[in-house]
């Protein structure tokens, strides 16, 4: 199993990156074929104080060949353009092997 994991640093306006978060991008991004589960959390403290990133999803597909499957599907590409729209400077992409 894989994952696809968006780290994102706090928006300046956390309210409307709230609301286009949950009503827009989640649901665009729960769309892509493969995908089968995603997973939200928003960061409550680290060890050294405030966190460096305020929400973190991760989205997990069977294998590689399924995850950029997804992404390069219709709906991936389209949840791409979105996130790149509304996050793209605060947002941080990378992919992981589940052992």
């Amino acid at each position: 199993m894989v994952k696809f994991i968006a780290l994102y640093k706090k928006p300046a306006d956390v309210e409307a990156f709230e609301k286009h978060y949950q009503e827009i991008h989640a649901p665009q991004a729960m769309k892509m074929p493969g995908l089968q589960k995603f997973e939200l959390s928003h960061m409550t403290g680290s060890p050294g104080g405030e966190p460096k990133f305020y929400m973190m999803a991760e989205l997990y597909f069977e294998n590689k060949e399924a995850m950029f499957g997804a992404l390069n599907s219709e709906e991936g590409k389209a949840a791409a353009k979105d996130v790149m729209g509304f996050a793209g400077d605060i947002i941080h992409m990378m992919f992981a092997e589940i052992s």
